[in-house]
């Protein structure tokens, strides 16, 4: 008897750690970077390298019987593969088992007709739940959520949702950073916007960098330095913001020579 239950145990044991490392290798693969149920010690990857996507339909299939995150990393690798009815109902039950990163994938899909039927409705509940729950995508994107004419639907409470998330998000912190330094939602604050940024870009935001450059180097909501700006500039770039590698060729080639008509030509480097 002794021997049975021992040995129950250890089969126990085995299917657990199986599925632990069906997980770590669906994390590896397919994580998303902004999902705010992804662990810390998980890098993520911004898209999933074709090559893994098999691999990580494998792996993240076999885990998300058991985790959310799986189902919503199967969701990505099935719509990296191309197979967008396999993506959806896969974000629809990682939404169900509450998701944020499943209900934003889903509320964008039907906010934009892009794969699913156009439903404003179900879009906006879906962002708004997401939001309420303290994703910053879910804000943004309700934010930028349209009644007609593409303008946000309701910039005041998208304010407020971004100010509760940005306690503690980078993501956030550098949306709601643009809306105060743009005067979106409420009153326009440099000031505010300028700290907000910096708290972002010490993540290594790569938009909150370039903004801590642009405000770095005109000294808006705060002091001038071309020093700083260009460090900004150059970590923001390297991360891939475009924005930023723009700004510094222009800190390069900072004379614009135009033609008769305004046209510019050329600029002068040095």
């Amino acid at each position: 008897m002794l021997g049975v239950v021992l040995a129950l145990t250890v089969a126990a044991r085995s299917s657990v750690h199986a599925q632990s490392a069906d997980l770590v290798l669906c994390d590896r693969l397919a994580a998303d970077p902004a999902d705010p149920d992804k662990p810390a010690d998980v890098k993520g990857t911004p898209e999933i390298a074709k090559a893994d996507v098999a691999t990580a339909i494998k792996f993240c299939r076999t885990a998300s019987g058991g985790s959310r995150r799986a189902l919503y990393q199967l969701g990505r690798a099935y719509a990296a593969n191309g197979q967008g009815a396999e993506a959806v109902a896969a974000w629809r039950k990682a939404a169900d088992k509450g998701s944020t990163s499943a209900m934003v994938e889903l509320g964008v899909m039907y906010g934009t007709g892009a794969g699913v039927a156009r439903d404003e409705a179900q879009a906006r509940k879906l962002l708004e739940r997401a939001a309420e729950a303290g994703n910053p995508r879910g804000v943004s994107n309700l934010a930028a959520l349209s009644g007609g004419g593409g303008a946000p639907s309701d910039p005041v409470r998208a304010r407020a949702l971004l100010a509760k998330g940005a306690e503690t998000n980078a993501e956030a912190q550098y949306q709601l950073g643009l809306m105060l330094s743009e005067g979106i939602g409420g009153a326009k604050d440099d000031v505010a916007a300028r700290a907000l940024f910096e708290k972002a870009a010490a993540q290594n935001h790569a938009g909150a960098l370039e903004r801590m450059g642009a405000f770095a180097q005109s000294g808006r909501g705060g002091p001038s330095d071309s020093g700083a700006a260009k460090a900004y500039y150059e970590k923001a770039a390297a991360l891939g913001d475009e924005d930023a590698k723009k700004a510094l060729e222009r800190a390069k080639c900072p004379y614009v020579i135009k033609d008769k008509r305004g046209n510019v030509v050329t600029n002068l480097c040095f």
